[in-house]
């Protein structure tokens, strides 16, 4: 062959390479993301590790400043993360939980199994969580292990991650929620070091499971959304323990049987995983962790639709509301803010778009909002019930006023006030009822101590009370003159 022949030919190929490859290159940079996050384990040995300046967020109503590097105690090393969990009623916060966000960005996390760290306490205590995928950004790979028992001496501590996969750009480095419930409300300290995600290559996925492993069956409505409750897995580690932790939605794969009935799972408005049910008909869900099915399934029996509450004709500007979809109410509603030791269930259920409160076998629970909210002003109080339990079930509506000073600190004086009124004898099972209550009928004295009669300028608690576990819905808490 002429070599220089060759030598043409082989340029001509070289060209047109080099023209395809610009050509690719310019198509990926349109199209596709070449950056990946790293792949960095280590999040605090001796110090902290590419997480940035602002990193540290404590839970709401957690003592803030339980925090620092101990520069004396560490793991054979000269440093440790120092957690000082105040006395139960220390007026700043009655408990230590926080997070450890990344501010440097996202990591990759899906080559590791597992989140090790080093630990021991100023005494025998047990750490109510420690976990990962906390990032008040959605939580969507929330991974929790309950109830640690720590010691005066170090030990190693494991939780497995359920599904690596899901970490490509994961900011939840690390988080804790601890009491003193077992130290008779006294505080501690624990300590925490060589903190980091590991390939251990040991750690085994034994049982996935939902619904704490158990098969449920529930009677539904078209249109209601059902959640799902209990998920976790457990999992074997090398040294023969099977350790079981609770793990995010996100990191299981839900399968229904009859799509006509149901077929989406979604997080709705309150960040809860949910299923909607679309049509009447039987179907049975169950899921799988990195393709392994997991124990424990939901049947959903739809029968037929729900009836909501009646929405509210009162006109808005003469109304002042707690919780209502028709109008704008409180910030910071929380439905259950306190509640007594026979509590079954809260939440908060949706049909077709309208949601109510939902309440089972209540002792009492407490409905409170942020700051406090003046109805002095106003006449009557309208909420709208359906009783779920068997017609005698006693429920008693308190109205709370915090006095003067806006703060929930007793009664007495010209502090806080309280009454009640006794709701029982006007509510029909599985009907709704409204009613239209005087603020002059909240003449019971409380369980609390309120004497009746609240002076409502400073109104900061709804309570509903029963003394035979009642169950009941509620929607449309609002005052209105």
């Amino acid at each position: 062959m002429n070599y220089r022949a060759k030598l043409k030919d082989n340029f001509i190929y070289l060209l047109a390479a080099m023209m395809l490859m610009v050509g690719c290159e310019r198509e990926l940079s349109d199209d596709s993301v070449l950056a990946t996050n790293p792949k960095k384990g280590e999040v605090f040995t001796d110090n902290f590790v590419s997480m940035g300046s602002d990193f540290y967020f404590p839970f709401l109503g957690a003592k803030p400043d339980v925090f620092s590097v101990d520069n004396e105690e560490g793991y054979e090393s000269d440093a440790s993360i120092r957690i000082d969990v105040p006395n139960a009623n220390d007026p700043t916060g009655g408990f230590a939980g926080a997070i450890f966000r990344s501010d440097a960005g996202p990591r990759d996390l899906s080559g590791f199994d597992a989140l090790t760290f080093w630990a021991k306490a100023s005494q025998g205590v047990t750490i109510g969580e420690f976990g990962f995928g906390v990032d008040f950004e959605g939580d969507v790979h929330r991974v929790a292990l309950t109830n640690t028992s720590l010691s005066t001496n170090w030990q190693k501590i494991t939780i497995p991650i359920p599904d690596a996969s899901k970490l490509t750009q994961e900011r939840g480095m690390f988080w804790f929620s601890a009491g003193s419930q077992g130290t008779g409300g006294n505080a501690y300290t624990f300590w925490v070091d060589e903190v980091q995600f590991e390939k251990l290559g040991t750690v085994r996925l034994e049982n996935p499971f939902i619904f704490d492993g158990q098969d449920v069956s529930l009677n539904v409505f078209v249109d209601q959304e059902i959640g799902t409750e209990n998920l976790g897995a457990i999992f074997n580690l090398e040294n023969g323990q099977n350790l079981s932790v609770s793990a995010a939605p996100s990191y299981f794969e839900f399968i229904s049987s009859d799509s006509n009935v149901n077929s989406d799972f979604m997080f709705n408005d309150q960040d809860q995983f949910v299923t909607t049910v679309d049509n009447t008909g039987t179907s049975v869900v169950t899921a799988q962790l990195a393709n392994q099915l997991a124990l424990g399934s939901l049947t959903l029996n739809a029968t037929g639709s729900f009836d909501n509450a009646t929405d509210p004709t009162t006109p808005a500007a003469n109304v002042t509301s707690v919780y209502s979809d028709t109008y704008t109410s409180v910030t910071g509603f929380d439905p259950g803010i306190f509640a007594g030791s026979n509590i079954g269930n809260i939440s908060v259920q949706n049909f077709g778009g309208n949601e109510h409160l939902s309440y089972q076998s209540v002792d009492f629970v407490g409905l409170g909002w942020d700051n406090t909210i003046d109805v002095s002003s106003k006449t009557t109080m309208h909420i709208d019930i359906q009783l779920k339990s068997a017609a005698g079930s006693n429920v008693v509506i308190e109205l709370i006023d915090f006095g003067p000073d806006d703060t929930d600190n007793g009664f007495g004086g010209s502090d806080g006030t309280a009454g009640g009124f006794n709701a029982s004898n006007l509510l029909v099972q599985d009907d709704w009822i409204s009613l239209d209550i005087p603020l002059s009928s909240f003449t019971l004295p409380t369980g609390g101590g309120g004497s009746g009669s609240p002076n409502l300028s400073n109104l900061g608690f709804v309570v509903f009370v029963s003394n035979n576990g009642a169950s009941f819905l509620v929607d449309n808490i609002y005052f209105y003159n």
